[in-house]
């Protein structure tokens, strides 16, 4: 696994049309959750919140990755059926737009569930 000083490194790495969509992530994640430590953990983006992880993404060579685990992709499951999914990973296409708004909305969530549960 390549290692990555910090997250514009991580983008750099990818195409130009890549960099695009993990920066337009990026952005949704930092506005949803300005508060929000941004870091690389596994060798991807991630976001923690009170220390606990928030979400992480990771680009791949035919799609995006989004993590929200657990209860981002639970409390979605309907507006993320018609994506592949794995455990506690959700895969965008890279040949489709990116769900931005749906992005936005899981980031949301998973800030108010921390902030409730601390």
């Amino acid at each position: 696994m390549k290692v990555f000083e910090n997250v514009d490194a991580y983008i750099e790495s990818f195409p130009v049309t890549v960099q695009r969509k993990l920066q337009e992530i990026r952005k949704i994640i930092k506005t949803a959750a300005p508060e929000a430590l941004e870091s690389i953990s596994y060798g991807m983006p991630a976001y923690k919140l009170s220390g606990k992880p928030l979400v992480y993404f990771a680009g791949y060579k035919q799609h995006i990755g989004f993590y929200a685990t657990p209860t981002g992709h639970t409390a979605f499951a309907k507006e993320l059926s018609k994506y592949k999914q794995g455990k506690g990973s959700v895969q965008f296409p890279l040949t489709e737009p990116i769900p931005l708004t749906l992005i936005a909305k899981i980031v949301q969530f998973r800030v108010q569930e921390q902030l409730n549960n601390k």
